[in-house]
């Protein structure tokens, strides 16, 4: 069969999520996570797309996006998910679609550490998006490191370079996905909102359950017009 869609996912829950809409599906096993294969409705055709389980974290996101390419070879990657927003740029809920991912958690003490932030930059090419964006998107850059904001380093991260969102993944996945010359669509939800006196859900993790939940269930169910313009 050929798969011309794989959509990547990274935290448990938001794979709990995926795998409560799409209930009764056969689930296979990978290095990384589950995966399944389902079929999604494109404007009156049925279109076979897999959902796959990244696993959270840079080097999950980095080995599972080539695991990907290499058994699958899709036309287009996609990867959902969520990320954190910084206070008073953003809101919980705005959903977001990166167009440059950055690896901002690189701390070079023997020379100068912009030179390995700009090697793991990658500029996600999004003109294969054919028309108008289907739904309100905020298109932006992704701030990704192995760790959550901190509320002391917005000012900086935002200042150096002009992030209003981090996640976890996006960083790995695309620069992956580039050298691979895969297409790429990342879409991810604000789950929480950080600032300098701290995080909505920091230290309340059913804060970030809930809003994941909201938040993977209302990017499912646009999935299909993405694919729509993205093929």
């Amino acid at each position: 069969m050929d798969i011309k869609v794989v959509v990547t996912i990274a935290a448990n829950i938001e794979w709990e999520t995926v795998c409560d809409v799409f209930k009764g599906v056969s689930l296979n096993n990978s290095p990384y996570g589950q995966w399944f294969l389902t079929n999604i409705k494109v404007k009156e055709k049925l279109e076979p797309v897999i959902f796959f389980q990244g696993g959270w974290g840079k080097v999950c996101a980095a080995g599972s996006t080539q695991y990907i390419i290499d058994h699958f070879s899709p036309n287009i990657l996609i990867n959902l998910g969520t990320c954190g927003g910084f206070k008073g740029y953003i809101q919980t809920g705005d959903i977001v679609l990166v167009d440059r991912a950055i690896v901002y958690d690189i701390f070079e003490e023997m020379g100068d550490p912009s030179e390995e932030i700009d090697y793991f930059t990658t500029d996600i090419d999004l003109s294969f998006l054919d028309g108008d964006y289907p739904h309100k998107v905020t298109k932006t850059l992704m701030l990704t490191g192995d760790r959550d904001l901190q509320p002391k380093e917005l000012k900086y991260l935002h200042e150096t370079f002009g992030g209003v969102v981090g996640d976890w993944e996006s960083g790995a996945i695309a620069w992956v996905a580039k050298r691979n010359e895969t297409k790429l669509l990342i879409l991810r939800g604000v789950s929480d909102i950080v600032g300098e006196d701290g995080g909505e859900a920091y230290g309340k993790i059913n804060v970030f359950e809930e809003n994941a939940t909201k938040i993977m269930k209302k990017l499912i169910q646009n999935l299909s017009n993405w694919i729509e313009i993205g093929k």
